[in-house]
């Protein structure tokens, strides 16, 4: 049996985008693997950010890229839950035995701090998703935790 998300969950932050999506067959919590709660740094990493780039890239253009990673860096630092993430970015789970998954799953239980992810805004109206400009292995990690998990987003218009 399949875990199937909601479409009726709702965050504590204005502005999250409906979902249209749910994660599939994967999202299923393996039950042998017991794992911590997830702990936060305050800000993304230095390195956070020329990821997020590198990603966009492939959708915008050098101009629009600069001005959102300097919009990203002022941005505040806002929490979703991580069911709410993958399904306004449209993107399903990844399995926990995925390398970056599992990676990150192994970083929150040693109790060490995740970095806060990196998203640009969907737009409803226009039928365009939320991305995930960084992070996707993070929020992944944590959906298996919990998948209310209030996971730290700086999250800005393209």
């Amino acid at each position: 049996m399949t875990k199937r998300l909601s479409a009726t969950s709702t965050t504590t932050q204005a502005g999250a985008i409906p979902a249209t999506s749910t994660p599939g067959p994967a999202a299923r919590r393996p039950r042998s693997t017991p794992v911590a709660g997830v702990q936060w740094l305050d800000a993304p990493q230095a390195h956070d950010y020329p990821a997020a780039a590198s990603y966009v890239s492939l959708l915008a253009g050098p101009t629009q890229i600069r001005t959102l990673v300097s919009a990203l860096k002022a941005a505040p630092v806002v929490r979703y839950k991580a069911k709410d993430i993958l399904r306004a970015a449209g993107l399903a789970l990844l399995p926990a035995d995925d390398i970056h998954v599992a990676k990150d799953l192994a970083q929150i239980r040693a109790g060490n701090p995740l970095s806060p992810c990196l998203m640009v805004r969907g737009n409803a109206r226009r039928g365009r998703q939320a991305l995930i400009a960084d992070g996707y292995h993070r929020v992944c990690a944590s959906y298996y935790t919990d998948e209310d998990t209030d996971i730290p987003v700086k999250i800005v218009k393209l």
